[in-house]
Parts: C-alpha cells; structure tokens; sequence
C-alpha cells in the first residue's frame, strides 16, 4: 500500500517529461508556440436612405454574399415620383424633338397655299384701285372719291397679308432658333437629372451586404424607422480572418512577415489551419515602466498578427488558439 504514492509520483513525473520534451518550443528549437485569439473585422450596416423598414431578409447567424439584398425601406411614395419625373422627361423630349424636326411638312404646304391665296388677292385689290382710279379721273365721274379710298386700303391690307404669309413661310421652313433648341435640351438635362436622383432616393431603400460576411447582430425589425445612423446588422466578415498573438523580444528576430504558419484550436487539435504572418507591431506592450533595466527589457512583448486561410469557416471571433511557426536559428 505505501508503494501506491511512490508509484504515482513517478507516473506523473514521467507524463511531465514527456510533456516537457515534446512540446514544440521544448523539444523543437527550430519551432515557436504562440498564443492568441482568432480577431475578425466587423462591419455596422445601415440603410443610405431613412423610411419605414419593410422587409428583413436574414437572421442572426446566416451567412450573407457581396450584393444579396437583406433588407428594403417602404419607397411607395418614392416611386409614384418617379412616375411622375418620367412622365416629365418625356414631354421635354418631345418638346425639343419637335424643335429639331421643324414643322412638318404638311404645314409648310399649308403656308405656301395661303400665301398664294393671299398673293390673288392683293393681285385683285390692285386691279380693282387701278380701275377706280382710272374712272375717277375720267369726266364722266362714275366712282366717287370715297370709293377710290376704299379700293386704296383693300389693297394696302392684301399687300399686308401677302407679307404676313411670306415672313410666316420663311421661319416654318428655316425651323426653331439654336438658342429655343439649346433652351429645351437644357430642360430636358433637368428631368433626366431630377429622374435620376429619384430613382437613386429609391435605390437607397434597398439595402445590400457590401461583403462575404456573417450576420452578428440583427439590431432593427420590420416597422422600425430606419436612419443613416441607426445600424441595422452588424456582420463579421468571413475573409480575413487573423489571429492576434503576441511575442517575447528574445523571440521577436525569429519571425517575420510572409512566414508560414499553422493554427491549431482545442476543439480540433488534429486539424491544423494554414495560415502567414502578415503583420509585426514595432511598438512593444506590456511595458513596466519607461525606463528598463535589462532584466526587465525581456518581458516586453510585441503584437503579431497571423492571418489564417479558414476555408471551412471554422474560427470564430475571439476563440482561443494557438500558432505554430517554424524558425531557424538566430532567424
């Protein structure tokens, strides 16, 4: 029975050894250990545009992809204006196609008749003043001096129309100012742009993921009114994905960026995720006091980022790990 401690003791100073010579940092110079948590970047997501939330299309904990729609705004009001500036774009297109066109041809023919007409009927009125004047100047005295101004301002006013007619038949057929035409396709830019910006108020009533992510948070519910400044998700984004571990000075020449690293976790210690070294701090933490002695000069250390490849989405934010990298020597 006294031999059962003895027995024990051994037992557990052979596990410790063992321990102690095969842990990668003991029984492998060429290996360091480091310990840290996996760090994931997040992103607050808000709708550009406020309204009334309509639609959510995603929970806590779906994976969402760059440009899904995972929620709308009610934008009814918003579109019945937008079917209003289209309609006005519309009629200020037709409007300046009507001014590049001129007027149809059927006009001008229209014109031209009328002038004609017009032209008869001043060729007539001057008939008829030459003969009153011709009889009045006669001695038999058959057209008064009444009648002689009557036929005078009969042809004065078909003379008239006559140029009316002309300068009409001139402009139909030389078509609208450059300046009536520049006027209309300015206002025609107008509802165009005033068009656009209606449908982009619209557009902001949909919201998007910006990137391949995770729903963390849903903050917001159908029926609530939504503001550029109220987030609605919170995603973590599923690529990169790093691991913040933190390294003693003596350790700190050992490693550099681009080195290869392999991930390991306590749920799946068997199965190691790839991963490199991307980021060195220069600035030491954890510091005692701001001026070291050398003995306290090796108790400062330096944060290391290792970003990992997780394929399978198997780190979650904040998980503990730990990082294997193989050093040489006085690397």
């Amino acid at each position: 029975m006294k031999k059962a401690p003895l027995i024990l003791l051994v037992a557990a100073a052979l596990g410790g050894g063992w321990w102690w010579l095969t842990r990668p940092e003991a029984g492998d110079p060429d290996r360091l250990a480091l310990y840290g948590n996996v760090d994931i970047r997040h992103v607050a997501l808000a709708f550009d545009g406020s309204g009334r939330i309509e639609e959510l299309g995603v929970e806590e904990g779906d994976p969402v992809s760059e440009g899904q729609v995972i929620g709308r705004l009610d934008t009814g009001t918003l579109e019945l204006r937008v079917r209003q500036a289209e309609a006005q774009v519309e009629a200020a297109r037709q409007n300046l196609l009507r001014l590049q066109n001129g007027e149809r041809p059927e006009a001008i023919a229209q014109v031209r008749a009328q002038l004609a007409s017009a032209r008869a009927t001043a060729a007539r009125a001057e008939q008829d003043l030459t003969r009153a004047q011709r009889l009045r100047s006669s001695s038999s005295g058959a057209v008064s001096g009444q009648a002689v101004d009557h036929a005078q301002s009969e042809a004065a006013a078909a003379n008239a129309r006559v140029e009316e007619l002309r300068a009409a038949l001139d402009l139909a057929e030389a078509g609208a100012r450059a300046e009536d035409i520049a006027e209309a396709e300015a206002n025609l830019a107008a509802q165009q742009a005033n068009l656009a910006q209606l449908e982009h108020e619209v557009d902001q009533g949909t919201l998007r993921a910006p990137v391949d992510a995770v729903v963390r948070s849903r903050l917001l519910e159908p029926g609530d009114q939504a503001t550029p400044q109220r987030p609605v998700f919170s995603l973590a984004k599923t690529d990169p994905k790093w691991v913040r571990v933190y390294v003693n000075e003596p350790d700190l020449g050992r490693i550099r960026p681009g080195m290869a690293a392999q991930v390991l976790t306590d749920s799946h210690p068997d199965r190691p995720i790839a991963g490199t070294v991307g980021y060195i701090s220069s600035v030491a933490e954890f510091t005692p006091k701001p001026v070291q002695t050398e003995d306290l000069r090796t108790s400062l250390v330096y944060e290391v980022r290792v970003v990992v490849e997780d394929g399978e989405n198997v780190l979650r934010l904040g998980q503990p790990v730990t990082v294997h990298l193989a050093v040489g020597p006085g690397s």
